[in-house]
């Protein structure tokens, strides 16, 4: 590259020169535009290499990304696997346990509507049933299962959070009137389930709870017994 812009600048000096030096022959005026031709093809090539470099980076990147999601597929696959296997001997094992934060602290809503609680830090999920993206739970063994879930305010009494059965109504906790503290509650349900039927933890309109890394909001279930 140092040649050809060395010869660049011998060029533009005999292009400058040209109507004093009347000899300079076409051939070498050829050569000199070839050079400047040259030299804006390398600048461009260069260009064009710094762009497929930041393309490949964001590709390794996307690499990395789907190959972590193949990995927790093939995981979920596995649990799946041995969960069809333990119903079909009659034994399914079917448990998980959850809370509000990964990380941090602070208010959970409000919301506008209902909202079901994402619980997104998993203790324990035999069977995949929970779902932590979504805060719900799914059977995928017909039976008869508990649910217990827990609620932590801290400030204004503004929390109620319901026990829900697909669209059903179960139970409730409520933290309304009891001024400015810091108050718990917990309710538990054992009910009925067929395959598909969804059980979640859902914040009324308006209403917010708060956790820290105390998780004071959890939500766990499990199977009692097929039927």
């Amino acid at each position: 590259m140092k040649v050809v812009l060395l010869m660049l600048s011998l060029c533009l000096t005999l292009s400058g020169a040209q109507s004093e030096w009347t000899s300079l022959s076409n051939s070498q005026l050829e050569n000199c535009n070839f050079i400047s031709e040259l030299a804006v093809l390398k600048e461009k090539l260069k260009t064009m290499d710094q762009k497929l470099g930041a393309v490949e980076t964001r590709l390794q990147v996307g690499k990395s990304q789907v190959d972590e999601l193949k990995s927790m597929n093939k995981a979920q696959e596995e649990e799946l696997k041995t969960l069809k296997k333990d119903i079909a001997a009659g034994q399914p094992k079917v448990a998980f346990t959850a809370a509000l934060r990964t990380s941090g602290s602070g208010y959970i809503g409000p919301f506008t509507t209902h909202t079901p609680l994402q619980y997104k830090r998993v203790f324990s999920n035999f069977g995949s049933g929970y779902n932590p993206s979504t805060g719900v739970f799914t059977a995928m063994a017909k039976g008869v299962y508990y649910f217990r879930y827990t609620m932590f305010y801290n400030g204004d009494a503004n929390a109620v959070v319901s026990l829900m059965k697909n669209e059903e109504f179960l139970v409730s906790t409520w933290d309304r009137v009891s001024g400015r503290s810091e108050d718990s509650a917990s309710n538990a349900a054992i009910v009925q389930l067929e395959v598909g039927d969804n059980v979640f933890a859902r914040l009324s309109a308006n209403m917010r709870v708060y956790d820290d890394g105390g998780n004071y909001n959890t939500f766990s279930g499990f199977l009692l017994f097929t039927n």
